[in-house]
C-alpha cells in the first residue's frame, strides 16, 4: 500500500468507502494475529483471548462491529460487546477487565457518513506506530485461522457500562448539588452516559442533542459546532454548559455568560487544581504547539511547567506514559488525567471541571478569566503541497514576520497529516493583526507550495 491506512488515531474514512466491511474483519484478522505473535496475550490456559468491542451510534458502526468482530472471532479471539459508549470507557474496559485488546468503531468528531477503527493494547492504551504497521502489512498475508473449538465466541455485556459510570462517579468527591448543567452530547456515544453521571453527582441537568438515531451525530452540535450549547446556557441561566464531540473524549464548555471555555483554559483549570492537591506530578503539564501562548503564560505564572509535543492526543500520552506526568491535554478539548484514565475523557474532564467551579465557589467565567487567550487565527491553506513548509521563501516569510510580532506572538505552519493542506496558525496581541499576519503569510503559501 502507498499510503499508510492507520492515520494518528486508527483506521477512519468513509464508511463502505474506505472502511468496508471486508476491511473491517481482515483488520480484526491482523490485529488478533499480530498481537499475539508479538505477545501481547495474556496466557491463557484453558481459555481464549478476548477483545472489549465498542462503538458510537453512526448506522455504519452497526455493520462494521459486525464484521471486525467476526474477524476477531475468526481468528480465534472471544468478544465481549459492550454497545454504544464513549471510546475513553471502552479503554478503561479494556484495561479493568483484563482484556487482551480493546476495538472501538468511532469516527469522533466527522460527520455521519465516516467511521473508524481504533485499537487499543492491553491495558488499554493506544498501539504504538511500529504494531500499526506491522497490522497493516499483515492485511497482505494468508494466515491459518483456528476451527473447530478454536473459534472465538461472541457475547454482550452491557452490565459493563455501569462499572465505567461508577468509576467516573467515583472520581471526585465534590457533590454538584444547586448546579445547573447544559450537556450537549453531539448525538453520540454519551448521550446516556454523560448525563448520568452528573445526575449521580446531585446536578440539575438540561440535554441537549442527546438523542441519537444513528444519523445526527455531530450534526451542527457538540464540541465543534457550539451555538446550540450557547443559547441553552442564555435560555436556561444554567451555571455553565458542557460540549462534547461524538465518541466523547473531548470536553468543551460554556460560561455562564455564553462565552466559550476551550480545551487550554480547561486544562489550565485542572492543573492548577491538581498543583495545589499535590497531585500534579513533576509540577507539570503536558500541551502541544497548537496551544495558545496563554496558556503558557498562565502556567507560568502558576508555577507550573510545561512540556510541549506535536498535535495529536496519542503523541500526549507518549510524553505522559514516557515521564510519568499525570496530566496532558489539547486546546480541542483532549484532556488526559492518567490517574483515572489512560486516553482522554471528555465526561471525566467535565466532571473534574464542574467539581472545580463548584469547590471554589466562584462563576466559571471567572475561573477561566485566568487564563487569557492571546487572539489566534488559523487558516488552512489546500491544495498545496505539504513539502513546501520548508520553501526558503516561506522560510523568510516567517522570519520576517515574527521580526514584526517582536515577542508578543508566534506564528505556526504545520501540514495536515491527512490531506494536502497547510495550516497557518498565527497569535498576536490583536485580532485584526493576527488575521493580517495569517492572511499573508497564507498568500505567500498559496504562492510558493500551490499544486
Amino acid at each position: 500500500m502507498s499510503d499508510r491506512l492507520f492515520g494518528t488515531d486508527g483506521v477512519r474514512g468513509l464508511a463502505n468507502g474506505l472502511l468496508t466491511a471486508k476491511l473491517a474483519t481482515s483488520l480484526g484478522v491482523a490485529a488478533a494475529q499480530v498481537l499475539s505473535e508479538r505477545g501481547q496475550f495474556a496466557s491463557h490456559v484453558d481459555d481464549r483471548p478476548f477483545a472489549i468491542v465498542g462503538r458510537d451510534g453512526r448506522a455504519s458502526g452497526e455493520f462494521l462491529q459486525a464484521a471486525v468482530s467476526a474477524g476477531l472471532a475468526s481468528a480465534g479471539v472471544d468478544v465481549i460487546d459492550v454497545g454504544v459508549l464513549p471510546t475513553p470507557a471502552v479503554a478503561y474496559l479494556t484495561d479493568v477487565t483484563g482484556a487482551d485488546f480493546g476495538v472501538m468503531l468511532s469516527a469522533s468528531h466527522n460527520a455521519m457518513p465516516d467511521n473508524g477503527i481504533k485499537f487499543f493494547a492491553r491495558g488499554g492504551v493506544k498501539l504504538d506506530d511500529a504494531i500499526e504497521d506491522d497490522i497493516e502489512a499483515h492485511l497482505e498475508i494468508v494466515s491459518e485461522l483456528p476451527t473447530g473449538a478454536g473459534v472465538g465466541r461472541l457475547r454482550s455485556d452491557h452490565d459493563l457500562v455501569e462499572k465505567y459510570l461508577h468509576h467516573i462517579s467515583n472520581s471526585t468527591d465534590v457533590r454538584l448539588d444547586g448546579l445547573t448543567v447544559v450537556i450537549d452530547a453531539a448525538n453520540g456515544a454519551a448521550a446516556l452516559a454523560a448525563p448520568e453521571v452528573f445526575r449521580r453527582a446531585g446536578a440539575d441537568i438540561i440535554t441537549i442533542h442527546c438523542e441519537p438515531n444513528g444519523i445526527n451525530i455531530n450534526d451542527n452540535c457538540g464540541s465543534t459546532h457550539m451555538d446550540d450549547l450557547v443559547a441553552a446556557v442564555k435560555q436556561y441561566g444554567a451555571d455553565f454548559g458542557i460540549a462534547h464531540d461524538g465518541d466523547a473524549d473531548r470536553c468543551l464548555a460554556v460560561d455562564e455568560n455564553g462565552q466559550i471555555v476551550d480545551g487550554d483554559q480547561i486544562l489550565a483549570l485542572v492543573a492548577m487544581r491538581m498543583k495545589n492537591q499535590g497531585t500534579l506530578e513533576k509540577n507539570t503539564v503536558v500541551a502541544t504547539v497548537m496551544s495558545n501562548l496563554g496558556f503558557t503564560i498562565a502556567m507560568c505564572e502558576a508555577g507550573i511547567d510545561v512540556v510541549i509535543t506535536a498535535v495529536g492526543d496519542r503523541y500526549v500520552l507518549e510524553e505522559m506514559r514516557a515521564n510519568g506526568y499525570t496530566l496532558g491535554g489539547e486546546q480541542s478539548g483532549h484532556v488526559v488525567l492518567s490517574d483515572f484514565a489512560t486516553t482522554g475523557d471528555g465526561i471525566l474532564t467535565a466532571l473534574q471541571l464542574a467539581s472545580i467551579v463548584k469547590a471554589s465557589g466562584k462563576s466559571l467565567s471567572e475561573l477561566a478569566g485566568q487564563i487569557q487567550r492571546l487572539p489566534q487565527v488559523l487558516i488552512n491553506v489546500k491544495n498545496v503541497d505539504k513539502a513546501g513548509v520548508n520553501h526558503q521563501a516561506v522560510r523568510d516569510a516567517i522570519a520576517t514576520l515574527e521580526l514584526s510580532l517582536a515577542g508578543t506572538g508566534r506564528i505556526l505552519l504545520r501540514p495536515s497529516g491527512t490531506e494536502p493542506v497547510i495550516r497557518v496558525m498565527v497569535e498576536a496581541p490583536t485580532q485584526s493583526s493576527a488575521q493580517d499576519i495569517a492572511e499573508r503569510l497564507a498568500s505567500i503559501v498559496t504562492k510558493y507550495c500551490g499544486l
